[in-house]
C-alpha cells in the first residue's frame, strides 16, 4: 500500500489513527499548498483531488480519510479504534457522526471562507459573509456536545476511539486558524489535553514522507 499523505487536518486524522495502530505505511507527500493535488498525476489516483490517498496493493485508490481508516481497521484490527464487535462499531460512528457534521465540517468551512480565503477562492466557491455564522455554529455545537457527554474520559466512555482522534485534530487546527474552542467547556477541555498528551498526537503534526 501507498498513502498519498499531505499537511491538512484530514491526512492528519489519519497519521495520527495509523500512529495509533502501530502502523507505518509506505507514504508520498503531496504538496497542497503548491496544487499538487490538483495535478494530473494525483488526479489520476483520486479524481476529486483530495487528502489522503490510499493506492492498495490490489491496485485500487481509495480516498476520503474516515473509509481510509475503516480499511485499515478491517485489515489490522487491532488495537481497534472503531470497535471489536458490532455494538462498540457503531457506538463509534455515533459520535463520529456527531464530530463530523456538527462540529468539524463548520471548522473547516469557516476556515475556507475567512482565513484560508486566499489560499481557496481560486479552486472551490467560497462564501466569505457565511464564514462568522459557521463559526458561531461550531461553537454551539461543541456546546452541545459537552451537554452530551458521558461520564468517561473519552467519547465511547472508556474508549479511545476513532471519534476521538477526528474531534482532536479538527480543534487543534481550530486553535491554529482563529477558531479556538471555550475553554469553559470543562469535559472538552480535559479530554482535548488528555488526548493531546497520548505520543501520536504530537507525532502526528507533520506528515509521513516530510517528516
Amino acid at each position: 500500500m501507498l498513502l498519498h499523505d499531505a499537511d491538512s487536518p484530514a491526512p492528519r486524522c489519519l497519521r495520527m489513527f495509523l500512529l495509533e495502530k502501530g502502523l507505518a505505511l509506505p507514504s508520498v507527500h503531496v504538496d497542497v499548498f503548491a496544487g499538487e493535488n490538483r495535478q494530473p498525476p494525483f488526479l489520476a489516483i483520486n479524481p476529486a483531488g483530495q487528502t489522503p490517498a490510499l493506492q492498495c496493493d490490489d491496485g485500487r485508490a481509495l480516498a476520503e480519510a474516515v473509509a481510509i481508516a475503516e480499511y485499515v481497521e478491517e485489515l489490522h484490527p487491532e488495537p481497534p479504534l472503531i470497535g471489536r464487535d458490532a455494538a462498540e462499531r457503531a457506538q463509534t460512528r455515533q459520535w463520529w457522526r456527531r464530530v463530523e457534521l456538527n462540529v468539524t465540517e463548520f471548522i473547516h468551512n469557516a476556515y475556507h471562507y475567512a482565513e484560508g480565503r486566499p489560499r481557496f477562492e481560486s479552486r472551490i466557491p467560497v462564501a466569505p459573509e457565511a464564514a462568522a455564522g459557521l463559526k458561531r455554529i461550531a461553537q454551539d455545537r461543541l456546546a452541545w456536545l459537552e451537554r452530551l457527554w458521558g461520564d468517561g474520559p473519552y467519547l465511547c466512555g472508556a474508549r479511545f476511539s476513532a471519534a476521538d482522534i477526528w474531534l482532536y485534530v479538527w480543534l487543534e487546527f481550530g486553535n491554529a486558524v482563529g477558531q479556538p474552542f471555550d475553554r469553559r467547556l470543562t469535559r472538552i477541555a480535559a479530554w482535548f489535553d488528555r488526548v493531546g498528551a497520548r505520543p501520536a498526537a504530537g507525532r502526528s503534526r507533520r506528515p509521513f514522507a516530510a517528516s
